[in-house]
């Protein structure tokens, strides 16, 4: 890597993108997010919790203009989530052996290999944006890696309730402005190229999550990491985006901006806040995160980040355990996840040269 390439590099990490009414989108995923948890709290029920904030992922497929396009959208990215928790659950209590660790690491891995792919597909025949599965990768396998899981109708109805919710705070808006609320943007039909990518995506998700989740169990299990799926959601990051140089450069950004984020979370656990408090932070942490997602990768990990990892340990607490296993399991699954852009690059250019065309990519297309 030359001189300047470094410095663009270095450059992208602090240059914020064009502003895209940001604002809104983060103020409408933290309260859909954080009124269920604060309603959970009252009511003694923090077990549910992290039912709540996988319900609150449909709040993220709000980044649409027009109120009906947008419900449109999130209702169709609450059909496919709900599939993935209920999924999650039924494994958990059914198939998942949860008193014998190793055992459970592999099937958490294939299953969520599975996972991966197949809803890969089907957000980009669904034209769901964010693309690709990596909410569906994380619902999926932390549900199902509860030892203990609750009814499983208690956390469908949760699930469900905070769907709702963030239906209704999308569609909140349209308060006043009737005239607006039922125009629609028709979907252009999907071309060949476009279906052909979109399968070609889902088995790059399958082979990078997989690939993943087994490196963690080896090499994660001998450095005493545990959370391999993890690993398999920073695998994915890279997937994403409309060149090679993009892809790469979000999955070193996801590895950059968890440097920075696990040291905020050392401070979080330092001070050991309150509870009430740190239901509060995940708020605000899903606030700055769609304020800054879009703009600048780095900046947005840094609030993932703690933001996942005080989601999934509210009922068991704050621990410095987590910091561990998080950098370890995000390092193996970026480094995987980049290979598996070069790849995909390689072989793209091959397509390209037998086809005589640019290689199809869906997200420039819908």
């Amino acid at each position: 890597m030359g001189l300047e390439q470094l410095k663009e590099s270095a450059k992208s990490l602090i240059t914020l993108g064009p502003a895209r009414k940001d604002h809104w989108i983060g103020l409408r995923t933290a309260v859909g997010v954080f009124a269920p948890l604060i309603f959970l709290m009252a009511i003694d029920r923090l077990d549910l919790v992290v039912f709540a904030v996988f319900g609150a992922f449909v709040g993220v497929y709000g980044r649409v203009d027009g109120y009906w396009n947008r419900l449109r959208m999130q209702v169709r990215s609450s059909a496919l989530l709900f599939g993935v928790i209920a999924a999650a659950l039924a494994a958990s209590h059914l198939w998942i052996v949860h008193d014998q660790p190793e055992l459970k690491a592999w099937q958490i891995v294939g299953a969520t290999t599975l996972v991966a792919g197949l809803c890969s597909v089907l957000a980009g025949f669904l034209r769901l944006r964010p693309a690709g599965s990596l909410f569906h990768i994380f619902a999926f396998a932390a549900i199902a890696s509860i030892s203990n899981p609750v009814p499983a109708w208690q956390g469908l109805l949760v699930a469900v309730l905070t769907m709702m919710l963030a239906l209704v705070i999308g569609a909140a808006g349209a308060l006043g402005q009737w005239s607006s609320l039922w125009q629609r943007t028709p979907l252009p039909p999907l071309s060949d190229n476009v279906r052909s990518a979109i399968w070609w995506e889902g088995l790059f998700y399958i082979l990078t999550a997989g690939i993943a989740g087994a490196l963690a169990n080896i090499v994660g299990s001998r450095l005493e990491a545990g959370h391999n799926y993890w690993a398999m959601v920073a695998a994915v990051v890279p997937l994403v985006g409309h060149t090679t140089k993009l892809r790469m450069r979000r999955g070193i950004h996801r590895v950059l901006g968890t440097l920075v984020g696990l040291v905020l979370m050392a401070l979080l656990i330092v001070l050991n806040p309150p509870l009430w408090l740190l239901l509060t932070l995940i708020g605000f942490f899903q606030f700055m995160a769609e304020m800054l997602v879009m703009r600048n990768y780095f900046m947005a990990q840094i609030f993932v980040t703690p933001l996942a990892l005080v989601g999934v340990s509210v009922m068991s607490g704050l621990s410095t355990a987590l910091l561990y296993d998080r950098m370890v399991e995000t390092v193996i699954g970026s480094v995987v996840g980049i290979l598996g852009v070069l790849l995909g690059s390689w072989f793209g250019g091959i397509k390209r040269r037998q086809a005589g065309i640019d290689p199809p990519n869906p997200g420039k297309q819908f």
